[in-house]
């Protein structure tokens, strides 16, 4: 935590070039008023200087910092929808944006909806509540903040390689337990097809390509709801107790506060995030509120291969990641497969690497 302070390369602003090249984009494809999955990088026609901040911005998720600030997007000039259309035609220029929840929705909002978070099929985004340090599911995680809240809501960042790190000081015993799969729940986000859960270690094993992946909430949501699923083992409680020991500590725990027109970007096998509760303001359109995409981009790592049961594909810089939930639409699949192609990205059909009736084979 105390190196990022020190040094802020992770943190970029937009020029005011680069934020008339958004603007301009914007009036295009407004006129053009496409459905966001019909839109394509024409449509949202963003000149170099513009393109090129967006493509810093990913590339320094994948350095050092394993993540990005990029501030100055004038999400006060632009309505909530105009700010959906604007975020989209970014992510057209960054990656392919993955399903999220059991709706197969690609873009969220995340502001408190009255959602619950620690119950069974609970998600964090719908709530106020402070979150468990976690990763989402895909290379990586985006959010773009129109509307701060009242009090709280502070964004937290850990390394994962930091982690494994302390890990391997404190407990090297334990980082084989932390390398053997775990059974996480989907929250019932799954498709139709698959189990409710699944089977991913907390840290991968590759030495080159580090990949670590942990939500606790998830991890006992799946002893607590599926008596089918094997109980964790004391080894296995131990090594997560000492992550949740470590995972807030000063030593790695780095808080930042979103402000307007913030867009945090995060590489969710080198990073681990959370959030403290918040309070809201009244008003609807003064409320806390986030714009949350998922991408797989061109430049991501390989992944190990047993991570390959949750992402599908392993393969470096492939299409991968997300909840498939179960509302999978023609117009998604057809920008998918567009997106990729645009992006030189490897897609293969979706599939299932599990079937339900082969949960525990």
């Amino acid at each position: 935590a105390e190196e990022v302070r020190q040094d802020s390369s992770w943190i970029q602003r937009l020029s005011e070039t680069e934020v008339d090249g958004f603007r301009s984009a914007l009036r295009h494809a407004a006129a053009l008023g496409k459905p966001l999955l019909s839109m394509t990088q024409a449509d949202f026609p963003l000149p170099a200087a513009s393109r090129e901040a967006l493509d810093r911005a990913v590339a320094t998720t994948q350095g050092r910092w394993g993540m990005c600030l990029l501030k100055g997007f004038p999400v006060d000039e632009w309505s909530e929808d105009e700010t959906r259309t604007a975020y989209w035609g970014m992510s057209l220029h960054m990656g392919v944006g993955r399903t999220q929840n059991r709706a197969s929705q690609v873009m969220n909002d995340v502001r408190d909806e009255g959602g619950d978070y620690k119950v069974k099929g609970g998600r964090g985004y719908n709530t106020s509540a402070g979150l468990d340090f976690h990763q989402d599911s895909c290379d990586v995680v985006g959010l773009l903040c129109r509307r701060t809240a009242k009090s709280g809501g502070t964004s937290k960042v850990i390394s994962s390689i930091r982690l494994r790190d302390e890990v391997q000081r404190l407990r090297p015993d334990l980082i084989p337990v932390l390398q053997q799969p775990f059974f996480h729940s989907y929250q019932g986000t799954q498709d139709p097809s698959q189990p409710p859960f699944y089977r991913c270690p907390i840290f991968g094993s590759d030495p080159v390509h580090f990949a670590a992946r942990t939500n606790r909430k998830n991890t006992d949501a799946a002893q607590r709801d599926f008596p089918e699923v094997p109980r964790l083992t004391p080894q296995q409680v131990e090594a997560l107790d000492l992550l949740d020991e470590l995972m807030p500590s000063p030593l790695l725990c780095y808080s930042m506060t979103l402000e307007r027109g913030d867009l945090q970007l995060l590489n969710n096998y080198v990073t681990l995030h959370s959030r403290t509760p918040f309070e809201d303001f009244e008003a609807p359109d003064d409320k806390r509120h986030l714009l949350r995409l998922w991408l797989a981009i061109p430049s991501s790592q390989p992944l190990p291969a047993a991570f390959e049961e949750y992402y599908g594909d392993v393969r470096a810089g492939a299409v991968r990641g997300g909840v498939r939930g179960s509302a999978i639409t023609s117009e998604f699949l057809a920008y998918e497969q567009r997106q990729a192609q645009a992006l030189n990205m490897r897609l293969e059909p979706w599939r299932p690497k599990r079937l339900a009736a082969d949960a525990l084979a």
